[in-house]
């Protein structure tokens, strides 16, 4: 079974990480309600795989042995969102650029060590959650198997020719959907004009090494106002990432976002910060222009089908060992659902 992690860019700490320069806006799931969203599939795998396990870090499993984390996931929680009105496109990964190949060995590395992490704390008797979620992997099966629960709930596909961030911030940008969900800041420097992030895993977190819980409420980027509230541009944000570390480069030594917004305020763009320091940042300019101009499709379709009850009660029920009642129950509420919105639209007509 082939591990497919190397393809996604995904994980718990992903990206660069622009939280400490941009505003995020808490809303509730309602209020995206009649609103696209192109959802980074890989991203929200991840998410699932990580979250949904059991209290010693083993994740869900059929009788078989395999996962269906990610199953139940995609089901409960899409279904969840779909009722609220909220219309979810995934978009997958193609091919990632040659230059994140170093990025790609070193956390395959990070989760061969989490994964033997874990197993020495199932040996000791002691708590290895944190390891099992950093262990986490998606082989071709998982990413099959999603694909094809997705397509069977009704919802969009895209197969996005290399980074999936990308391909969803070109949608947003043509306005074809309106946001771009993702945990990551990347779809802000793929130019998404609005990111939501923590929609697929609101709801009580537990912090780590706590016995603490905490809220984790839907929150909205808004990429223009951010960029006029820091007086940049977009190609400057860009390069605030870079000089951060990005999916495809380490960047400067014990230079943060703030930082980094400090330098590129006094120098005006990269080439004249590199020129004043020691260090060096490898193919920048290649990757800045992987960020401003990446290779994406506008041959797609973003629209909601018919789901296709018996398919998913068969594929979940019968084939990964779920609830029959509980799966049935929650494909009625998606097919009526789907019914409602084709009400709505037929009054228009």
């Amino acid at each position: 079974m082939e591990d497919l992690s190397w393809r996604s860019n995904k994980g718990l700490t992903m990206g660069v990480d622009l939280g400490d320069l941009l505003h995020r806006k808490k809303i509730e799931i309602k209020d995206l309600s009649g609103r696209w969203v192109a959802i980074d599939a890989f991203n929200t795998l991840y998410q699932f795989l990580s979250i949904i396990r059991q209290k010693d870090g083993t994740p869900l499993m059929d009788s078989q042995g395999r996962v269906t984390s990610h199953l139940s996931g995609l089901l409960y929680r899409t279904t969840n969102l779909i009722e609220a009105g909220v219309k979810v496109a995934f978009i997958f990964d193609g091919e990632p650029p040659s230059f994140k190949a170093e990025t790609l060995a070193q956390r395959s590395e990070t989760r061969d060590k989490a994964a033997a992490a874990w197993e020495e704390a199932k040996a000791a008797g002691q708590d290895g959650f944190k390891y099992a979620q950093a262990a986490s992997r998606i082989n071709s099966e998982i990413l099959e198997d999603g694909r094809r629960l997705i397509l069977a709930m009704g919802l969009p596909v895209i197969q996005a020719p290399s980074e999936g961030e990308a391909q969803a911030a070109r949608m947003a940008a043509r306005g074809d959907v309106e946001l771009v969900g993702s945990q990551d800041y990347d779809s802000l420097l793929f130019g998404a004009p609005l990111v939501v992030r923590n929609l697929a895993i609101t709801g009580k977190r537990k912090l780590p090494k706590k016995n603490i819980y905490v809220d984790v409420e839907p929150e909205i980027i808004d990429l223009e106002e951010g960029l006029a509230r820091l007086g940049i541009s977009r190609k400057q944000l860009v390069e605030i990432g870079i000089m951060c570390g990005t999916d495809y480069n380490s960047g400067l030594t014990r230079v943060g976002p703030k930082t980094a917004l400090k330098l590129i305020r006094e120098k005006g763009d990269l080439e004249s910060i590199l020129a004043e320091q020691e260090e060096k940042i490898d193919s920048f300019a290649q990757i800045r222009e992987f960020f401003l101009h990446p290779n994406v499709t506008d041959d797609y379709e973003v629209r909601m089908k018919k789901p296709r009850v018996d398919e998913i009660v068969s594929f979940l029920v019968e084939e990964r060992d779920f609830d029959r009642e509980r799966v049935e129950k929650t494909a009625g509420r998606l097919e009526e659902e789907y019914k409602r919105g084709q009400s709505t639209l037929d009054r228009w007509f």
